[in-house]
């Protein structure tokens, strides 16, 4: 059996973008009229990536807290230090590997130029392993900075 489309639950992701990108064609269709809501859409965009840095400061603290009330119900804590320190320990050398051998491995394959003297170069390719949200803020000042790509294509 088939879904129609009625029948999916769940956002429409397509129509969204289509709808944006028909949205701007005819912003910038319209010249001046139109800069105001883009100057508006500008601004909104920004607030929303300070919001985002606010929350990537403040999130730590609060897991913190989370996790610390459960260190506080354990009862074996030497069980527990020992397992975290494992999961810790594989978290770090997982993260060295991948960021500082998989990835300048990939960026030489497609650049056939030495990472390690671009270490801005990275920051290209490592956000796009992490979660996009948390790391979209840094990863466009580190293009915009330190790259100098113009903020429209950033």
């Amino acid at each position: 059996q088939i879904p129609v489309g009625t029948e999916i639950e769940g956002m429409n992701i397509l129509g969204l973008v289509l709808f944006a990108l028909v949205l701007g064609v005819a912003l910038k269709k319209l010249g001046q009229e139109g800069e105001d809501l883009i100057r508006f859409f500008n601004s909104f965009n920004e607030a929303t990536m300070v919001l985002v840095t606010w929350i990537m400061w403040y999130v730590p603290i609060g897991i913190m807290f989370l996790v610390g009330s459960k260190i506080v119900e354990m009862e074996d804590i030497v069980l527990l230090v020992t397992s975290l320190g494992k999961y810790i320990f594989a978290s770090i050398l997982g993260h060295v590997i991948h960021g500082g051998i998989i990835l300048p491995l990939i960026y030489f394959a497609a650049t056939r130029q030495n990472p390690y003297q671009h270490p801005d170069a990275l920051c290209f390719i490592y956000p796009c392993c992490v979660s996009s949200s948390a790391t979209l803020p840094s990863m466009i000042k580190c293009i915009e900075e330190n790259n100098k790509v113009d903020k429209r294509i950033s």
